[in-house]
């Protein structure tokens, strides 16, 4: 018997010994996502039940490979393998099931996509330099719902068939099969404010499809694949990397709605993943041996805040997590001096950003549809200062109760999707809930890191709302609408903020239950998905 032989055997030998051990966990997983299809099952889906069967199968054969790969691989040396190939096995289902451009600005962001795969850093806006051709009246209030053909961003011919097949399926067109279409076309809103590089790893993707002169859905399919890949990429680094609360970092990057945005061709997958990246490198750094920490460990921090914050301008706050890393952790005395500067400089690229970014806001939808004027909202809060106190009213009251609902709703456009997922998201809710307050940690923090991660989640909440005052709501209206999206990486400080006791609990019983619970609420988003639109 060869060598090669005897490998192969052992390696069958100990899968097949996992296998019969785990029989609790994969159990457990498929009863689950069991439960979870007769909480959202219709007569639509027992009427046509092929491809609900077919994802359904799919997602249990999947999610047990996942639970057995995570069983042999559960040390803290290897669980940013088990995070990585857990997102890629259940994002790349979501890139090829989820309907064409069905994400949220999805369209939006894919043209931005296409636009940065031609080489095109900043996109050139055509049209009236206030705004996309005074669409909307202001003195009457009516909207023009026709987008004027001269006005917007030059990208190629192909977006017009994913403007008429969008919110399909692939089953749905007849076009898909089409070439890709290369001739100009014009488009009303880009994202022009983004920074380029939130686009690239779509780019990458659209860039293949074109140079292979693959069927247009590709374009598609590979911006969303690539865009996954390097989230998962972004996010196994950071599970590398921090010492500590790698599995609710896990938890995080692995809930329905974050996976949901991961697959698709939006920003919000980088600023997902560079916000965990950020907590990870601040525990990193937090943890770290006594005058073991560089200026350049600063720098690097430095580096990710930023590049966090010009995609989600709040985020630049994480900036002042350095002020709250122990000082004996520093080998330099000069690190005070150093992170002030760090600071500063963050700050003023922040500023300057703001002052690109909020006007190319006026290059899109958005100023036709709303009366936004960010001057004026200013000077409305500066004439009536009582409505202040409405705004952070509304952000506590008004804001928890829209978002989070939101942490599994996928399907913003179904008015009764809270409803039909009324299980899963009290579910999930209950299960984040005891990942981010009740989980088992090694690590105690000290009063003042609790306290000034505290501090900065505040900054961070606040500020996004304030932000959306400034650039989407109109003036005087103090109710601003926020997503669930927005605040994901806020997630990652609760475990650091809240710290209860549970020194009875197993932590290694703990993780593997939770990991199950993890791949089972991705399975069920694909399942969710399936059952929604096939």
């Amino acid at each position: 018997m060869t060598m090669e032989n005897i490998n192969l055997k052992n390696f069958f030998s100990n899968y097949k010994n996992v296998f019969l051990g785990s029989k609790r966990y994969w159990a457990l997983y498929l009863l689950f996502i069991i439960v979870c299809c007769f909480s959202i099952v219709s007569g639509k889906n027992l009427h046509h039940p092929k491809f609900e069967l077919i994802t359904f199968i799919v997602v249990a054969v999947l999610g047990i490979i996942c639970i057995l790969y995570y069983l042999s691989h559960d040390s803290d040396k290897e669980l940013h393998k088990v995070a990585f190939v857990i997102i890629l096995t259940f994002g790349i289902v979501c890139c090829l099931i989820v309907p064409m451009v069905n994400h949220i600005d999805e369209m939006e962001h894919f043209t931005r996509s296409e636009i940065t795969s031609e080489g095109v850093i900043a996109p050139d806006w055509i049209g009236d330099e206030h705004g996309i051709d005074r669409l909307y009246n202001h003195t009457t209030g009516e909207r023009s719902k026709e987008h004027n053909p001269n006005v917007g961003f030059n990208t190629i011919g192909s977006m017009k068939f994913f403007e008429k097949a969008r919110e399909g399926t692939v089953f749905e067109t007849t076009h898909d099969t089409d070439k890709i279409n290369q001739s100009t076309y014009m488009r009303g809103s880009a994202f022009e404010q983004n920074p380029f590089y939130g686009y690239l790893p779509q780019a990458i993707g659209i860039f293949i499809a074109k140079l292979l002169d693959l069927n247009v859905v590709w374009m598609l399919w590979l911006g969303r694949l690539a865009n996954l890949i390097c989230y998962a990429g972004i996010v196994s680094f950071a599970i590398k990397k921090t010492p500590c609360l790698k599995m609710p970092l896990i938890a995080i990057a692995c809930i329905p709605v974050t996976l949901y945005h991961a697959s698709s061709t939006s920003i919000d997958a980088l600023i997902f993943a560079l916000g965990i990246l950020a907590i990870a490198y601040f525990l990193y750094l937090h943890e770290s041996a006594e005058s073991s920490l560089e200026n350049k460990h600063i720098i690097i921090y430095s580096i990710i805040c930023l590049l966090l914050g010009l995609c989600k301008l709040p985020y630049l706050a994480f900036i002042f997590l350095l002020l709250f890393i122990p000082q004996n952790r520093f080998k330099t005395k000069n690190y005070k001096i150093l992170i002030l500067l760090s600071i500063i400089a963050v700050g003023l690229c922040g500023v300057l950003w703001s002052k690109y970014s909020t006007p190319a806001l006026m290059h899109s939808w958005r100023s036709s549809y709303n009366y936004v004027n960010s001057t004026q909202q200013l000077q409305y809060l500066t004439n009536n200062p009582s409505d202040i106190f409405k705004f952070l009213y509304h952000t506590v009251t008004g804001g928890l109760s829209n978002i989070l609902p939101e942490l599994f709703n996928y399907d913003y456009r179904n008015a009764a999707s809270f409803e039909t997922y009324s299980f899963i998201i009290l579910a999930l809710e209950v299960f984040l809930a005891i990942v981010l307050f009740a989980y088992p940690q090694k690590v105690k923090f000290d009063k003042k890191t609790k306290i000034g991660a505290l501090l900065v989640f505040i900054i961070i909440y606040i500020g996004t709302f304030f932000v959306q005052l400034l650039t989407w709501a109109n003036v005087g209206d103090m109710e601003v609408g926020v997503h669930m999206r927005y605040f994901i990486p806020l997630l990652a400080l609760i475990p650091i903020i809240v710290q209860l006791n549970f020194n009875k609990i197993n932590a290694e019983k703990f993780d593997k239950y939770m990991m199950v619970f993890i791949i089972g609420f991705m399975a069920t988003l694909i399942l969710a998905i399936a059952f929604r639109f096939y």
